[in-house]
């Protein structure tokens, strides 16, 4: 469900479907030893504004997001970054997309640097030519 609209339903709904699968997934991961070695990253397609003119609903917003990781190398209860006070766009340790490619490159072994390859006199990778690795969610 997109929450323009009905967004208490939509989400009560969304979240009985997801929550306890997600807490079982996390859970049977580390019971089994398999958390350290396995990723989890959780996000929708891009951030939502808490508020949408006229409805109880969100607008698109690319400007502030949230996005949930566990495991892999991930430092446990971490919280890193915020917005403000309207919830739209982040203002404290903001991290973009490239940022958080070259995160998840590093922890999958990969330095994002070295996946350069040239092309029409341009470089290219992954990570664009920025990214830098998010070095306080590292376990």
């Amino acid at each position: 469900m997109d929450q323009h609209g009905g967004l208490k339903a939509g989400h009560e709904k969304n979240a009985r479907q997801t929550d306890r699968a997600v807490a079982a997934l996390i859970k049977d991961l580390k019971q089994r030893g398999m958390l350290e070695s396995t990723l989890i990253l959780w996000a929708g397609e891009f951030g939502r504004t808490p508020h949408s003119p006229g409805t109880d609903g969100r607008d698109h917003h690319p400007e502030g997001f949230s996005v949930f990781l566990a495991g892999g190398g991930v430092k446990g209860g971490t919280v890193h970054g915020a917005t403000d006070e309207f919830g739209v766009n982040a203002v404290e340790s903001v991290t973009d997309m490239h940022d958080l490619h070259a995160t998840v490159l590093h922890l999958a072994g990969l330095d994002h640097e070295k996946l350069t390859f040239r092309q029409a006199g341009r470089d290219y990778r992954l990570t664009d030519v920025s990214g830098r690795v998010v070095k306080a969610i590292l376990a």
